[in-house]
């Protein structure tokens, strides 16, 4: 039986428009500082109902861009269905285009049972990863499919210190080379180019500016990644930001002055793999995505019924 989900009271602030002004304008600042995208790019906008996304979205259409909104909807209870009801809320009120992609629809399953099930198979995959994996599969191929150009993400200066932060405690540099307000470092049509206007704001600033515009957001962080490395790197720099204010800026700006260096030392020139299954790119015979969905439904052979559409099958991922 489906959990009811409490009914959810919108916080707000007072507004204080010379905040608001300079959230704008650091935004604007960042869109044409990196040359982000311009008013020739199709622009897409991934949503999640959450303050970032929402905040983006919001934005974006303020400062006059003809954008579009893809949502994907992994099912995890009461926060992704408020989260759903929140985002579609705020797209009819701007006049965007939402498209909605489903993890039941398009894998069968829920994240937690997807995650579950790979458990029981032998692969002690954290949520956090599961999601991350399917999430950027779905958006890429939703992103081609509708021609955009640009995919604007809603990841903030904190996501950007906490993700260098684990790379290099992993010594996993080679993945912050991807990364910067612009991502990759193969140009190939295979990929829809991910920005991030947000990149030099903070997650606290964000929240403020959220809450003074007072969108409909469930604050709070997603049940399921209380588990994750990444939630350990964020509660350690929130500590650490107690005693230096600037350490989440000062981790960014170390790592905009190392990016150069980083892109130049893994460019390449070779074209990515294109997965024998799906077709997506990827680095080896098969991309990850068909990887855990192949396993999923391996693990699921007794069951087969609850497999109603696969990555692999070709077919439009539209919800």
């Amino acid at each position: 039986m489906e959990q009811e989900c409490v009914v959810q009271r919108i916080e707000t602030l007072e507004k204080d428009q010379a905040f608001i002004d300079l959230f704008e304008q650091r935004v604007k600042s960042t869109i044409k500082q990196f040359n982000l995208f311009n008013n020739n790019d199709k622009i897409l906008v991934a949503v999640s109902g959450g303050k970032d996304s929402t905040v983006v979205i919001y934005l974006m259409k303020k400062l006059g861009y003809d954008v579009e909104a893809v949502t994907v909807d992994a099912h995890i209870g009461c926060y992704t269905q408020k989260n759903l009801e929140n985002i579609r809320e705020l797209c009819k009120s701007l006049n965007v285009k939402l498209h909605e992609i489903s993890f039941r629809k398009v894998f069968g399953a829920s994240l937690c049972y997807i995650r579950d099930a790979l458990k029981e198979a032998g692969h002690d995959y954290k949520s956090c990863t599961v999601c991350g994996v399917l999430r950027r599969y779905l958006l890429n191929r939703k992103a081609k499919e509708l021609g955009a150009t640009k995919l604007v993400m809603g990841h903030n200066q904190d996501d950007e210190a906490q993700a260098f932060l684990m790379n290099l405690l992993k010594n996993r540099t080679y993945l912050s080379a991807r990364t910067g307000p612009e991502n990759g470092i193969i140009e190939d049509e295979k990929f829809v180019k991910r920005v991030k206007p947000l990149f030099f704001t903070s997650e606290e600033d964000v929240i403020k500016y959220s809450k003074m515009m007072q969108f409909p957001v469930k604050y709070g962080k997603c049940p399921c990644s209380v588990e994750g490395f990444r939630n350990h790197i964020k509660d350690a720099l929130n500590d650490y930001e107690k005693i230096n204010p600037n350490v989440k800026k000062n981790i960014v700006a170390y790592f905009l002055k190392m990016l150069p260096k980083l892109r130049q030392k893994f460019h390449t020139t070779e074209k990515p793999n294109s997965c024998e299954l799906c077709a997506e790119p990827c680095a080896d015979k098969m991309c990850r995505t068909c990887q855990l969905i192949t396993t999923f439904r391996a693990s699921q052979s007794n069951n087969l019924s609850i497999i109603q559409e696969t990555p692999i099958s070709g077919r439009n991922i539209e919800a």
